[in-house]
């Protein structure tokens, strides 16, 4: 089974329902709940979710969508040594998006799934959005 990390604005779309987006994330985390890919994510990424779907719901319901997206998903906690790879890093120039890499990276997962691939032009992962995931399928 393929191990894909998912980058924040990926869950965003999905959880947030972001036209046009919604779609190709929606078909993504359809195949890990049918069990054909093991998404992860980090932790970060459940603070960030939530501080966003907190502007847009209630303070409930935001937890309680991230409590039904978390049965669909691996969450890689950031370490110490994530949080060392990122500050240390010489790859990318935002902090955030070394940790998302690095917990990518960390987790032994084989593809970055996200909308902002030229964050991740210096990644040694693949690096691609969920459409073309879903077309290389």
């Amino acid at each position: 089974m393929r191990k894909l990390f998912v980058d924040t604005n990926i869950v965003l779309d999905l959880l947030a329902k972001r036209m046009p987006f919604y779609t190709s994330g929606a078909l993504l985390f359809s195949l890990a709940d049918k069990k054909k890919l093991k998404l992860s994510v980090s932790a970060q990424t459940f603070a960030n979710t939530n501080y966003v779907l907190s502007k847009l719901k209630t303070a409930q319901e935001a937890k309680e969508i991230l409590r039904m997206f978390r049965l669909l998903v691996e969450v890689v906690p950031l370490s110490d040594k994530i949080i060392d790879l990122s500050l240390n890093n010489t790859k990318f120039t935002d902090f955030e998006d070394s940790l998302q890499y690095y917990s990518a990276s960390e987790s032994s997962c084989e593809i970055i799934i996200t909308r902002n691939q030229k964050d991740f032009k210096s990644a040694d992962l693949p690096v691609m959005n969920a459409e073309e995931f879903l077309n290389s399928m």
